[in-house]
C-alpha cells in the first residue's frame, strides 16, 4: 500500500483521540484493529490480544488519571518495510490533567505529558500488530516519584520536529534510510575497534542535533552531549551490544521522506558486564532491549533523533520492579485523586 493509504487508516483513531473520551476510544481502536491483533506493549502491559484488552489494560487506567486525556500526534511516517510489510510510525505525547492515580504514580493536578512511540502493522486495510512504548518514567519524573539514579541527560517535555512538517512526511525515504543504516554501522564497530573515530559520528550527525532519550537517561545536544549522557555510560555497562537480525531479534524500517523509523520487539542483545548506566549494578546478565525510534534528516545530517526504550522491562529483567521501589518510596505521600477547584 501506499504510504498515504496506510496513514489514512489510522486517521479516524488519531481523530478521535485528540479529544478522547473514554467510550469514543474504546469504538475508535475496535473499528482500527483485528478482533485478534497482537498488541505488544511496554512494562507492565505485556503481549495482549484485541483492542478490547488494550482499552481495559491501558486506556480506562489513563482515563481515571487524565479523565481530559488528549492524544497529540508529532511524528506519523509509513511505508512497505524491506521485508514487504506495511507499517505506519507515530511519535507523541499523551497530555491531560493529572488528578488521579496511574500505576500509582501519584498525581500532580497540573497538565501533564507521557511520550509514546506506537508502529501499527497494517494487513487488509486492519491493525493486525501493535508495538508500542509508552514514557511512563516520564510521568514519574513530573510527581516526582522516580525512584531510582537521576539520569544524565536533560529533561524536558519533547518537542515535535524543529522542520514542523512530522504530520505532513512524504517521498521517497531510500537516501535517509540508507544514512541511518551506515551510521548504525559504523557506530557498532566501537568499542570491538577501541578507537572511536571509527563511529564517524561527525559525518552522520548534524553539530546541532538533539538525541530524545527516554526518561532515565534523558536528552543530549550535540555530539557531546549525545557521547556524555548516554553513549559512554552505555558501552562502559554493556560494550558487547548487538544490533537487529541475531536469532530472534527483528527490526521493521521504513524510510520517508527525510525521516526513518525503526521499530523492534526486541532488536538489541547486551550484557550489562560492567557499572556506569543508570545506577544499575553489573549484574553480568544478557538482556534484551526493545528500542523504538525516529530520525530526521537536515542538509544531509541527522539534526534529530527521538528514542524511547523499555526501561521498565529492562530493569525487570534484572529483579528491578520499579513501579514496587516507586511504591516504597511515596508511601508517606498521599495517593488519593486530586479536586481542582473551577476558580470562580
Amino acid at each position: 500500500m501506499q504510504a498515504h493509504d496506510l496513514k489514512a487508516i489510522l486517521a479516524p483513531f488519531r481523530k478521535s483521540a485528540e479529544t478522547a473520551t473514554i467510550d469514543g476510544m474504546n469504538v475508535a481502536l475496535s473499528e482500527l484493529m483485528s478482533a485478534d491483533a497482537a498488541l505488544h506493549l511496554c512494562y507492565p502491559f505485556g503481549t495482549l490480544n484485541g483492542p478490547e484488552a488494550m482499552h481495559e489494560t491501558c486506556y480506562v487506567p489513563l482515563f481515571q488519571a487524565m479523565p481530559d486525556l488528549e492524544r497529540r500526534d508529532m511524528i506519523i511516517m509509513a511505508g512497505t518495510t524491506p521485508e514487504g510489510q506495511d507499517w505506519v510510525g507515530t511519535m507523541g505525547n499523551y497530555m491531560g490533567t493529572f488528578t488521579a492515580p496511574f500505576l500509582d504514580i501519584p498525581p500532580t493536578g497540573h497538565l501533564a505529558h507521557m511520550r509514546y512511540h506506537e508502529f501499527f502493522r497494517i494487513v487488509d486495510g486492519q491493525v493486525v500488530e501493535l508495538q508500542a512504548i509508552w514514557d511512563i518514567p516520564e510521568l514519574m519524573m513530573q510527581a516526582r516519584a522516580w525512584p531510582m539514579a537521576p539520569q544524565l541527560g536533560g529533561f524536558l517535555c519533547t518537542p515535535a520536529p524543529m522542520s514542523g512538517d512530522g504530520l505532513r512526511v512524504e517521498g521517497d525515504g531510500g537516501k535517509a534510510y540508507k544514512h541511518v543504516f551506515d551510521m548504525l554501522t559504523d557506530l557498532c564497530k566501537h568499542p570491538a575497534d577501541p578507537d572511536p573515530t571509527v563511529m564517524n559520528l561527525e559525518q552522520y550527525w548534524h553539530p546541532r542535533f538533539n538525541w530524545y532519550g527516554p526518561c532515565g537517561i534523558g536528552t543530549g545536544r550535540g555530539i557531546s552531549g549525545f557521547r556524555n549522557w548516554h553513549q559512554i555510560p552505555f558501552l562502559r555497562a554493556m560494550p558487547d551490544r548487538k544490533l537487529d537480525e541475531m536469532g530472534e531479534l527483528r527490526s521493521h524500517w521504513v524510510g520517508e521522506g527525510d525521516y526513518v523509523c525503526e521499530t523492534g520487539w526486541p532488536n538489541m542483545r547486551l550484557t550489562l558486564a560492567n557499572d556506569g548506566w543508570m545506577g544499575i549494578a553489573p549484574a553480568g546478565k544478557e538482556v534484551l532491549l526493545r528500542s523504538l525510534d525516529f530520525w530526521r534528516l537536515e542538509e544531509g545530517l541527522i539534526r534529530e533523533n527521538w528514542v524511547l526504550v523499555d526501561l521498565l522491562d529492562l530493569y525487570a529483567q534484572v529483579g528491578v520492579d520499579v513501579l514496587a521501589r516507586m511504591r516504597e518510596f511515596n508511601k508517606a505521600r498521599a495517593g488519593s485523586a486530586i479536586t481542582v477547584p473551577s476558580g470562580l
